[in-house]
């Protein structure tokens, strides 16, 4: 992975199932395929399923911002691009943006905070040193990305 560039090793196709009564992918279905894409960022960060059956500690989305900025249907091809914004000992938040594979366009984002979290005790614990080492690296490639425009965004009219 060459991580000056946000992260993309995520991609899917819209399923039939996925179409709500409007003829496009409902916001449910954004949210699954944003919480694949974030496994798939896990798993290049040491965090994937393997760390979690090994060491009984996960990642836990504990807030999410999503922008939905074009439609789109059956089919459709999409893949995501995955920025790290910044982590700590025990925290991080990153940025996912979904385009459209074949035409290029930003079909959505989703901002999201995750904590790390000891699956026995149910509280947040700090990441292993391997973790900390890749987030450390990925930050500073990251470093120099713009951040994209719905970073941080509040909800208002």
């Amino acid at each position: 992975m060459d991580a000056r560039v946000p992260f993309s090793a995520y991609r899917c196709q819209v399923q039939p199932q996925w179409i709500d009564y409007n003829g496009h992918m409902n916001v449910a279905y954004y949210v699954l395929a944003f919480d694949q894409a974030t496994d798939a960022f896990l798993e290049n960060i040491h965090l994937g399923p393997s760390y979690v059956r090994d060491t009984n500690h996960s990642a836990f989305v504990v807030d999410m911002n999503v922008t939905y900025r074009r439609e789109v249907g059956e089919n459709t091809p999409l893949h995501f691009a995955t920025q790290m914004l910044e982590f700590s000992n025990k925290k991080l938040r990153i940025f996912h943006q979904m385009f459209h594979e074949s035409e290029g366009f930003l079909v959505a984002t989703n901002e999201l905070l995750l904590v790390h979290v000891d699956l026995e005790s149910r509280r947040s614990c700090e990441f292993p040193d391997l973790v900390l080492a890749r987030l450390d690296e990925i930050s500073q490639q990251h470093s120099s990305l713009e951040q994209p425009e719905q970073v941080g965004r509040v909800l208002a009219l």
